[in-house]
């Protein structure tokens, strides 16, 4: 049996890192992986997401050559090439993970893992050991009830990824960051896309001025959307597929050639040995405490499998906490309410912190600011005059309580808010820190100003 001092289950963006970090603080280390290297988000999530977009923006911006100035005759894609240029940088990141644990002297070990007790772990009938296990399973795409996958007329995240045939009409149910980034994509892509939204709004954890303002700029480039609406039944009987959608007004039958279902995500907790152990679960997640210890001396758990946001970079910052933590060394609890979110679509999406009804919901007495791209002279010579950035303050004491942004590369932008909030920044601060003109980023600057009554360009 081989010994090792750490195990990591899984190679997602929680797992490769935590293994890294396990190594660099002088433990041996092994992975555990069944499938690919660098997990959903650098093979089929994250990543190969932002490869298609951006050719859905290089094809708009084609599309668009004369706002510019420019002349391009007859812009056409390639789905097949699309796609077949998504896969490759997914290959390639995967192929630098491989080079990491290389370099990083971590032993990879291809197979499906499953938990044993007294800190083992079972790879197809052959068993390892370490001190600490640290189970980084991540997550797949949720099926519902009324919505199953077949893979072929509905389907989840991975095969939108790798569709053999651009289809004419999409059905999309759910607008979450998956729905929505594929939304944008097959509609530049000139597919006709329709998305079903349960709740009230579009990016409905977003602040309702964001989902506002994304809704007109999904309309405006002719995507239908549909809220307070829920696909009750589908029939893929026929050449393409018929979702039934009860909305507020009745019942409609809607036609299209594939549905994509993204309704959320399902943890990779089954069959990995958990009942074996004895680990606790609750409503599909692993139990932890604020260092990601299970129930069970020895075993950790990070990522989607816990109950924090599922987002790649929060995997990666608790795996990061929890060697460090078996290290020895001092460590702070991660601040879940400092999180920044992004959604890639175009406009996008960033924020961080509390929206405004939120604030308001806690008692806070508030200050907001807002200030649109539109009055923006950078927004303005890119022609991308589209969103705004919002600030939230308490009046009191100046706290920066809560940043969204929608509009061009906001994604780049949120870290700022971030950063602030981690050093309790105040209102005051931000405005008098210096931003340079002309950029998207001093947007934020002029927001913080209007909430003050000093904003000069609005």
């Amino acid at each position: 049996m081989s010994k090792y001092d750490i195990i990591v289950l899984g190679s997602g963006p929680g797992g490769y890192v935590t293994a890294i970090r396990a190594s660099q603080l002088g433990f041996k280390t092994a992975v555990i992986e069944k499938e690919s290297l660098g997990g959903v988000c650098l093979n089929w999530g994250c990543i190969p997401t932002k490869a298609l977009l951006k050719s859905a923006q290089v094809f708009e911006y084609l599309k668009h050559a004369e706002d510019y100035g420019l002349s391009v005759k007859e812009a056409d894609k390639d789905f097949d090439a699309v796609v077949k240029r998504s896969r490759g940088v997914a290959e390639g990141m995967s192929n630098g993970v491989k080079f990491l644990m290389k370099k990083n002297k971590i032993d990879v070990i291809e197979g499906f893992g499953k938990l044993k007790p007294g800190k083992k772990v079972d790879v197809d009938g052959k068993e390892y050991s370490a001190d600490h296990i640290i189970i980084a399973t991540g997550a797949r795409s949720r099926e519902l009830p009324s919505l199953p996958q077949d893979g072929k007329k509905v389907i989840g995240y991975r095969e939108a990824m790798t569709l053999k045939e651009q289809p004419k009409k999409m059905i999309v149910v759910g607008s979450g960051a998956i729905g929505v980034e594929f939304a944008y994509f097959y509609n530049a892509m000139g597919t006709d896309v329709t998305i079903v939204e349960f709740l009230p709004n579009v990016v409905p954890v977003e602040d309702e001025d964001v989902s506002k303002q994304l809704e007109r700029s999904f309309k405006k480039s002719g995507i239908k959307i549909m809220t307070s609406s829920e696909v009750t039944k589908v029939d893929t009987s026929g050449t393409g597929v018929k979702a039934t959608v009860k909305t507020k007004k009745g019942e409609e039958v809607l036609e299209a050639d594939i549905i994509l279902s993204a309704v959320g995500i399902k943890s990779n907790i089954e069959k990995i040995g958990l009942e074996d152990v004895g680990i606790a679960v609750d409503r599909d997640k692993i139990l932890v405490n604020d260092y990601y210890q299970t129930n069970i001396p020895g075993y950790y758990a990070i990522g989607d499998v816990t109950p924090g946001q599922a987002l790649a970079h929060v995997a990666s910052a608790e795996g990061i906490l929890c060697v460090e933590k078996i290290a020895g060394q001092h460590v702070e609890a991660l601040d879940y309410g400092n999180i920044p979110g992004c959604t890639y679509a175009s406009p996008e999406i960033a924020s961080v912190g509390l929206t405004e009804k939120q604030a308001k919901e806690k008692g806070y007495d508030i200050k907001v600011g807002k200030f649109p791209f539109s009055a923006s002279g950078k927004a303005s010579a890119s022609g991308a005059k589209d969103g705004f950035v919002k600030v939230i303050f308490d009046a009191k004491y100046g706290e920066w309580l809560g940043c969204h942004m929608i509009g061009a590369g906001v994604t780049d932008m949120i870290a700022e808010a971030v950063l602030g909030r981690k050093l309790e920044t105040t209102g005051h601060e931000v405005l008098k820190a210096v931003h340079p003109h002309p950029t998207m980023s001093e947007a934020v600057m002029e927001a913080v100003a209007d909430a003050y009554g000093e904003v000069i360009h609005l």
